[in-house]
Parts: structure tokens; C-alpha cells; sequence
């Protein structure tokens, strides 16, 4: 049984050629706190998709930062979006719909949608969609998407895996869906970097620095995380999210796009080649950063593993969204994470050295209830 839903809000700074978002705008509701209070909270029980943190405003010095490594790493970027998009494409052909996983899969959904098109000539549909830890995937956006395309397979993506909690959701939100809807979903979950080893169609494993990580809305169509509170969201909306139109002059969405997307052409070969020797390869999801987990969890005496966020997406974000404790570094002088640095010391965040473990690094959160003080 397919459900028709609302139609989608017109929001972000993306042109809806490159991207149609099926959420709520929940842009004139006052859902944001701060740091500190949105942290206590979230660790006294509440979830964190109901409120919303403030927006982080980078210094100068940060933007440069960022668009140095953009231009530093666009050319590999391009690459990992090529192999990746050459691999959804060899299964899933003309049929493939894109449904990235809001925010961060946004622009990677994006930039495979247009690398198919160069590459195929064919304009993929791409959604972005939430899926919220604990809280499972909008289901009212999937039964758009299927009313909408019913001969289409769902291709989902992301940016990036840390230890593999969406991975997880995503395949738990996919078997209830079957279960209730006796609609079958693909699970897999397409990203740039797998570096816990958490999926099966990646760009790389390498934890390297996904430029769009560095930044948040300015650098995802001025869409703010995804919000799934009862007060706002009836049993028939999609999730919602907030457009920060006041933030236009600050936005580099489309200029980011463009600039790895300009890089394309010159990475077509090498893509093709890499896919070719990724199918013949025995991947499995083997969620190895599991034991680096286990591990600092012992060795800091962490309560919760909820609290350790590992890999340099995730540590971004630690240092971006939440409170802080301590960053572990298996290699501080790695030029993927000077901007991790540059953060950590405008935050006065400890940063430790901590060799051997799968990841680059690791961002731990305060615990505001005593443990971690």
C-alpha cells in the first residue's frame, strides 16, 4: 500500500534541478538553544532531534581553512563521488533514485546526481530525506518517493560513516518499512568515506577530510538538522527541518558543488577503473571501528558510547555542535585535521594523542551530569 504524502517545501539555496527536500519548514519556529543547555538536556533524556543548536559562524581565518583544503582535495573528492556513482549505476541503471540522508548526504547526493548525468547523460531524482538516530527514517518521505517513482530503486547516501549508528538505523527503518508496508528497500548505504567499515559501497576507507564536514548549513542549501518533535510535526508531515535564509550572505553550497563538480571530467577513467576493482573485491560491513570504540571507552572511562564520535566528520561535528571533553589524535600532524586543530584550540578542547586506532581521530563529549568532569 502506497501512501500519498504532502508535497515538498521549496527551501534551501539549492536549485531543485539538483535536489527536491521532503521536509517541514519549521523556519519561523523558535527551536534553537544553546550548547550547553541543548547538551544537558539531550544527556537528562531528551532527544536531540526535538530542539535544535545554534548555528556555529566560523571566524575568517576558519573559512579560509576550509576553502584551502576544498582546493586542496577537490581533485580526490571528485574521485571517491565518481567511484561511488559508477558503482550505484552499474546496479541500478536508469532506475536509481538518489535519497540522500539529511544534512550531510545533501551536497554528496548532489554531486553524484551530477556526476551521472556528465558521465550517462541520464537526471537521476534525487530527495533528501531524514533519518534520525533511535527515531528511524521519515516514512511518510518514502512513500512519496515510491508514489512518485514506482518502477525507481532507492539508492541512499550519505557523507560519511563514524561507528556506524545511521548504517544501523537505516537498515533497522528499512526492514520495519517492509514489515508494515510489505514494500521492500535496498539498505545499502552509499558514502564518500567508510572508515569503520559500515557499508559495502564507499569511495574510499581512508578517514579523510570531506570538506563539507567543516562547515554546517553554509555548506548544506542553508538547511538546518533534521527536527522530529510532536509539537510541530503531525502523524502525516514529513520531519522538518529550518532554511536559514539570513544566512545567504555567508553561503557556499553552490560554490562548493561547482568546484568539485568542474573536477569531473579529468576523473571519468579513473572512477570507471576503481568501481570495476571494487565489485570484484569481498566487501563486507565488518563495523571494525567497534573495537576502537570499546577501547577509549575502557581506557577514559566513558559511561555511554553515544558520547564518543569517531573518524574526522564526526569529530567536526563534536566540536561544531556539542560540548567537547577531549579529542584523541592518532596523528596530529595530518593535514586532514588542522581545521579539527584550529577548532579545538578556539574551544580550549584537550587534545590527546592516541595512537593505533582505525580512525584519525575522535571527538569526546563532556558528560554535563559529572562523569566525564
Amino acid at each position: 500500500m502506497l501512501i500519498q504524502t504532502k508535497q515538498p517545501a521549496k527551501m534551501g539555496s539549492y536549485s531543485e534541478d539538483d535536489v527536491l527536500f521532503l521536509l517541514k519548514d519549521l523556519s519561523e519556529i523558535e527551536l534553537e538553544d544553546s550548547t550547553a543547555n541543548r547538551e544537558m538536556r539531550v544527556q537528562a533524556g531528551q532527544h536531540y532531534s526535538e530542539s535544535l543548536p545554534i548555528e556555529y559562524q566560523p571566524p575568517k581565518e576558519y573559512v579560509e581553512l576550509f576553502w584551502s583544503k576544498v582546493n586542496e582535495y577537490k581533485r580526490k573528492l571528485a574521485l571517491c563521488v565518481g567511484n561511488v556513482a559508477e558503482q550505484i549505476y552499474q546496479a541500478k541503471g536508469r532506475n536509481a533514485i538518489l535519497v540522500s540522508l539529511a544534512r550531510a548526504g545533501t551536497p554528496v547526493g548532489i554531486l553524484l546526481k551530477r556526476y551521472i548525468q556528465l558521465r550517462f547523460g541520464i537526471s537521476l531524482p534525487h530527495y533528501s530525506v531524514s533519518i534520525i538516530r533511535d527515531r528511524g527514517i521519515d516514512e511518510n518521505a518514502l512513500h512519496y518517493i515510491l508514489a512518485n517513482h514506482p518502477e525507481g530503486k532507492i539508492q541512499f547516501v550519505d557523507g560519511w560513516t563514524g561507528k556506524g549508528a545511521i548504517s544501523i538505523e537505516l537498515t533497522k527503518a528499512c526492514q520495519d518499512f517492509e514489515k508494515k508496508f510489505q514494500l521492500a528497500l535496498d539498505d545499502s548505504l552509499a558514502v564518500i568515506a567508510d572508515p569503520g567499515h559500515c557499508t559495502t559501497l564507499y569511495g574510499t576507507r581512508e578517514d579523510f577530510l570531506i570538506p563539507s564536514a567543516c562547515l554546517n548549513s553554509t555548506v548544506s542549501g542553508l538547511v538546518s538538522r533534521t527536527v522530529l518533535n510532536d509539537q510541530y510535526i503531525g502523524k502525516s508531515d514529513f520531519h522538518g527541518a529550518k532554511y536559514y535564509r539570513e544566512l545567504l550572505s555567508s553561503d557556499v553550497s553552490n560554490e562548493y558543488i561547482e568546484l568539485i563538480a568542474a573536477e569531473f571530467p579529468y576523473v571519468i577513467h579513473d572512477a570507471k577503473e576503481s568501481a570495476l576493482q571494487r565489485n570484484q573485491e569481498n566487501r563486507k560491513a565488518e563495523f571494525l571501528g567497534m573495537q576502537d570504540i570499546k577501547q577509549i571507552q575502557t581506557d577514559f572511562a566513558i559511561e555511554n558510547t553515544n558520547y564518543i564520535k569517531p573518524g574526522v566528520g564526526e569529530t567536526t561535528r563534536v566540536l561544531l555542535r556539542r560540548v567537547p571533553w577531549k579529542i584523541l589524535m592518532r596523528d596530529p600532524s595530518s593535514p586532514y585535521v588542522k581545521h579539527i586543530l584550529m577548532l579545538a584550540e578556539e574551544r580550549n578542547v584537550e587534545v590527546v594523542e592516541y595512537p593505533g586506532m582505525n580512525y584519525l581521530c575522535m571527538g569526546l563529549i563532556k558528560s554535563v551530569k559529572g562523569t566525564n568532569q
